[in-house]
């Protein structure tokens, strides 16, 4: 994954759902306090911060610390391991997730204290080098 150099503003002014916008305004302000970063796009992806990941296979490649992006069924917060955070989720109100993503609905109805927990042992993880197998080095 690169940075394309969008404007973050500009797309997520274009995103077609008022509830979209809204909760895209709330993650944005959430995860720039969380990774004291500010919003980059990287693709559709708004993302805060970068890091370099190394699989032991050999994989690698570039991601941001934290991101999130506004779709059109739900905003779509990306983790490293939803499992690893299963206690938080459990306490976060209506959400779905997989295995490295959580997807929120309307995040006027989750628990913001509960995101910001969850964000935080993200960035946390990552900056530690907590990640499992991958090997995450912090580059911005």
């Amino acid at each position: 994954m690169k940075k394309t150099g969008g404007d973050v503003d500009e797309f997520l002014a274009a995103v077609p759902s008022p509830k979209r916008r809204r909760d895209a305004a709330t993650i944005v302000s959430l995860m720039q306090d969380v990774a004291e970063r500010e919003p980059e796009m990287w693709g559709t992806i708004v993302g805060f911060g970068s890091c370099h990941y190394r699989y032991p296979t050999g994989t690698e490649g570039d991601a941001p610390i934290l991101a999130f992006s506004p779709r059109r069924q739900a905003t779509t917060v990306y983790l490293l391991d939803a499992g690893a955070q299963a206690e938080r989720l459990e306490a976060l109100g209506p959400h779905e997730s997989s295995v490295g993503c959580l997807y929120l609905k309307d995040v006027e109805a989750i628990d913001l204290g509960v995101l910001r927990e969850i964000l935080v042992e993200e960035v946390r993880r990552v900056t530690a080098g907590d990640t499992g197998s991958a090997v995450f080095t912090v580059t911005g």
